[in-house]
C-alpha cells in the first residue's frame, strides 16, 4: 500500500538543505517513492493514503549514545523510536537480547554514525518533529512505529 506522509515542510536532511514547503514523501512498501509538494506527490499517487502531520518531516535520526534505560530491551528500543531515531550504533547494542529487539523492530545497527537523508528508492525512515523539537511520528522501513497521542 502506498502512503503519503505530509507536513508543513519536508527536509531532505536536517542541516543545510532548503525545505519543501507543504511537502510530502510518498512511501511504497519500505522505500521512498517520491518527495515534493503535497500537490505534486498526490498527483503521482492518487490512490495513496495521506497522513498529514503537524511540524517538520525529515529523515529519521541516528541515536548516537547508549539506549535509554528501560525495564526491557523492547522498551529500550521503543524509547529510541519515540525520539525519532531508527538507527543505533552497534557499540551500544551490547547484549543478544537488545540486538534481537533491534532486529525485530527493523532498527538499523551501524558501526559508526552517518548523515541521515531522505533519498528516492532508499529505505523509508522518517520522523516528524513539532516546533518544540518533540517527536510527533516515526516511520521505520515504511511502517509507522510511533505516533504521539
Amino acid at each position: 500500500m502506498e502512503t503519503i506522509h505530509a507536513a508543513d515542510e519536508v527536509r531532505w536532511t536536517w542541516d543545510g538543505t532548503e525545505p519543501v514547503k507543504d511537502g510530502a514523501v510518498a512511501v511504497e512498501g519500505s522505500r521512498v517513492a517520491a518527495v515534493g509538494t503535497l500537490a505534486e506527490v498526490r498527483e503521482r499517487f492518487p490512490g495513496a493514503r495521506v497522513r498529514r502531520w503537524p511540524g517538520v518531516l525529515g529523515p529519521a535520526r541516528v541515536h548516537e549514545g547508549p539506549l535509554p534505560d528501560a525495564p526491557s530491551p523492547r522498551e529500550r528500543v521503543h524509547a529510541v523510536l519515540k525520539a525519532g531515531a531508527v538507527t543505533v550504533l552497534e557499540e551500544y547494542v551490547d547484549s543478544p537480547e537488545l540486538r534481537a529487539a533491534a532486529d525485530r523492530n527493523d532498527l538499523v545497527v551501524l558501526p559508526r554514525t552517518r548523515p541521515a537523508a531522505i533519498r528516492k528508492a532508499d529505505r523509508a525512515d522518517l520522523a516528524v518533529f513539532d516546533e518544540t523539537g518533540a517527536c510527533v511520528a516515526t516511520v521505520c522501513a515504511g511502517r509507522l512505529v510511533h505516533r504521539r497521542r
